[in-house]
């Protein structure tokens, strides 16, 4: 048997078909090697006792505690038995119970004295927690030969608790650990000799080792350095491999000519950029300067003039000679940008019209609800040159679209567009252009890749002048209902001070589709009462019109009105004449309206940490104080309440992608998956971890540089195949 396959080897061979069935479907455990890289959460002290007064309810936990005492009672007339077992730790008592058949081998074993590990979830029945039906492991033996062996054995041993699931124990799954352990000798290891010893690393195998089965927590803290060190340093590997690969790629270079487009835009903006957008358009300047294509995140808050820097970018690419395309998510951002670009333009975006400047070029819009006629003029204009910038959707992308010499590509709300609609436009280029993605708050996996420093990152944490503080709180809707009634009435004081407010729902509320799904909801609602079906935009606005807001003009706007009627209504609501926009997400990114001063978001617990920073981003764009009311029904423990509270306490997006990144873990790093469902992470955390992220940047950094295909490393292109399987490696090679 060679030393990879090992690793390879399926689990079934070595546990059975039946417990390697319930692991691969509920921990995705599938080889020996997947086994081994399943670590212990935490460990146990052999004696020493979880403390019982902190057991969380709902969840699955493994706790260890002696028995106080043990009865059986009957019920339904002598029909029924059950066990009461009460535990104890020092710190606080639990009730077992056992039913039924289940009754007769705990009442022999659970007898006053004993100690065990038990798992199960923690409820609460007649005002007590218990754990009902728990599985549980003696720590402790009755013959007195045993004893003496099991003292051995468990004295000072530190006990691993794995992640679980239902269907399997932790300590199963530690029986299923020993029968692999031996394969850890067979370990690839991916560190090269000079840096292992250079760090005073323990060898792979030991550390595979003393993580399962520490003697001491030496031993784990020996291992963990070990593991989280291998992680951090195969990706960045793969990374750097990714990095010098795109420096092999040839780019136009796009220099900035002077007294082109970008002096004649700048002369006559109205104000100076900030010293934030000075610095991020050099860096921009400098990469699009280059033969290799930028590959760049510009990082801003909500409303720091992010899309007045890609503007500049795109102007400095049309003065090189080449074209830029702004990809947007939404129509009416894409009209958004469009409008507002051809604002700050002026003359210069009428290139080649009438009463155009000679400097100018020409921006047009590209979406998929244009009439035929506008479209091919905009397909026309493109394909000759005579359009510089191009503002779309993802109509951009579609075959038809061809470009005279395509040189930059802006993404803006980079999360809302998967890598290959980014390659599918990026292909549109006689050679790759430059690409910048834009985003206000990372989603977590965007975190991540900024940490292991997949992109180069630009960022904008000045607001320009003008723009005013926003105040944000959360408004339990449930515990006092009041609270509600006085945000009603908050909105109705900005409405009569001259501003406008926004109210945002989780949902349309109209067609049959949505029907079905209410089915679904009221049938969740049946099971537990306290879950309503989620807000929609059209209940809640007639709501507001026959009630809280009688006598305001109160409009919605959602993604399935046509794109007239859209249009019609924001410019209505942009123009002051709608004093309440009631409306889904569709005004979540880009939308500018200075005069709106309020937000209402219902149901804000429904809304992801991003989202919520984004559309509160949506007011105090002018010079009025912004006003964001988080409207939940959550229960105030809850973590939707802990996530909403963190959102209403900072206006600061990194550290709301971090409480994110913190909540939702890192996502495949090297995949699709954009939260922590299948995180190839298991041992290291990004936010807890940069340092060690940094340090192996840099080794493999110089480790690609002197040896990109890795050559001399023969054992680090073995890990790294397994770690990269087809899927990743594509994702790498388009990302």
């Amino acid at each position: 048997m060679d030393r990879v396959s090992s690793f390879d080897e399926p689990l079934k061979k070595l546990l059975g078909g039946a417990t390697a069935k319930v692991m691969a479907e509920h921990l995705d455990l599938h080889t020996v090697g997947d086994l081994l890289h399943h670590y212990p959460r935490r460990y146990e002290e052999r004696g020493k006792l979880t403390a019982l007064a902190d057991l969380p309810l709902d969840e699955h936990v493994t706790v260890v505690a002696q028995v106080a005492d043990a009865r059986i009672l009957m019920f339904n007339n002598g029909r029924g038995k059950r066990l009461e077992v009460t535990l104890t730790d020092g710190s606080g008592r639990l009730q077992l119970v056992f039913f039924g058949h289940g009754v007769h081998k705990p009442h022999k074993e659970l007898l006053p004295g004993r100690q065990a590990m038990f798992a199960g979830k923690v409820s609460v029945f007649n005002r007590k927690m218990q754990l009902a039906h728990p599985t549980y492991q003696l720590l402790d033996a009755s013959d007195a030969d045993e004893a003496t062996e099991a003292v051995d054995a468990f004295a000072g041993r530190l006990l691993p608790i794995y992640p679980a699931c239902k269907q399997l124990d932790s300590w199963r799954i530690a029986k299923a650990v020993d029968a692999v352990l031996p394969s850890a000798q067979d370990a690839v290891d991916p560190l090269p000799a000079a840096l292992r010893e250079g760090r005073g690393f323990t060898p792979l195998p030991e550390a595979l080792l003393k993580v399962h089965r520490p003697q001491t927590k030496a031993d784990i803290e020996d291992a963990k350095a070990r593991l989280k060190w291998d992680e951090a340093f195969v990706l960045q590997v793969a990374l750097a491999r990714r990095r010098y690969a795109d420096t092999q790629l040839p780019a136009a270079a796009r220099r900035p000519v002077a007294d082109g487009l970008l002096d004649a835009f700048d002369a006559k903006l109205p104000f100076t950029l900030t010293e934030g957008q000075e610095k991020v358009s050099k860096e921009i300047f400098d990469d699009l300067a280059t033969e290799h294509p930028m590959h760049r995140l510009l990082q801003g808050e909500v409303g720091s003039g992010k899309t007045m820097v890609a503007l500049r970018a795109m102007l400095a690419v049309v003065d090189a000679g080449g074209q830029a395309a702004m990809l947007a998510p939404t129509e009416v951002l894409a009209q958004q940008h469009h409008r507002s670009i051809t604002e700050m333009m002026g003359e210069l975006a009428e290139g080649g019209m009438l009463g155009g400047s000679d400097r100018g070029t020409k921006v047009v819009l590209l979406t998929g609800s244009m009439g035929t006629a506008a479209r091919r003029q905009a397909l026309l204009d493109l394909v000759t040159g005579e359009a510089g910038i191009v503002i779309g959707t993802h109509a951009l992308i579609e075959d038809k679209v061809q470009f005279h010499d395509l040189g930059l590509v802006v993404v803006d709300e980079q999360h809302r567009f998967g890598v290959e609609q980014r390659d599918a436009l990026r292909s549109k280029g006689k050679q790759p252009p430059h690409l910048l993605v834009m985003t206000a708050t990372p989603i977590p996996r965007t975190v991540a890749m900024t940490v292991f420093g997949d992109l180069e990152t630009s960022v904008l944490d000045q607001l320009p002048a003008g723009r005013s503080p926003i105040a944000s709180h959360v408004v339990p809707a449930k515990d006092k209902p009041h609270f509600l009634a006085r945000a009603w009435e908050r909105v109705r004081e900005e409405v009569e001070n001259g501003h406008q407010a926004y109210v945002v729902c989780p949902r349309i509320g109209d067609d049959a589709e949505e029907e079905k799904k209410g089915k679904a909801k009221k049938k969740a609602t049946e099971e537990d009462p306290d879950k309503h079906p989620p807000l929609a935009v059209l209940e809640i606005a007639d709501e507001l019109r026959k009630g809280a807001l009688a006598g305001l003009s109160v409009e919605v706007l959602h993604g399935r009105m046509h794109p007239d009627e859209k249009d019609d209504v924001m410019r209505r609501f942009a123009a002051g004449d709608v004093d309440v926009l009631v409306a889904t997400t569709v005004i979540e990114v880009g939308v500018n309206v200075p005069n709106a001063t309020a937000m209402v978001i219902m149901d804000a617990d429904r809304f992801g940490v991003s989202q919520l920073h984004q559309l509160r981003g949506r007011v105090g764009r002018g010079s009025a104080p912004g006003l964001c009311l988080l409207v939940s029904e959550a229960h105030e423990a809850s973590p939707a309440r802990a996530r909403l509270s963190a959102v209403a306490a900072t206006l600061d997006g990194f550290e709301l992608s971090r409480i994110d990144l913190e909540q939702r873990r890192e996502g495949d790093v090297l995949g699709q998956a954009q939260s922590g469902v299948r995180s190839s992470l298991r041992m290291l955390t990004v936010i807890d971890d940069e340092e060690v992220i940094a340090a192996a940047r840099e080794e493999a950094v110089a480790i690609v540089a002197a040896d990109p295909e890795l050559e001399h490393l023969p054992e680090l292109r073995t890990v790294l195949a397994a770690l990269l399987d087809k899927d990743r490696e594509e994702y790498l090679d388009k990302g």
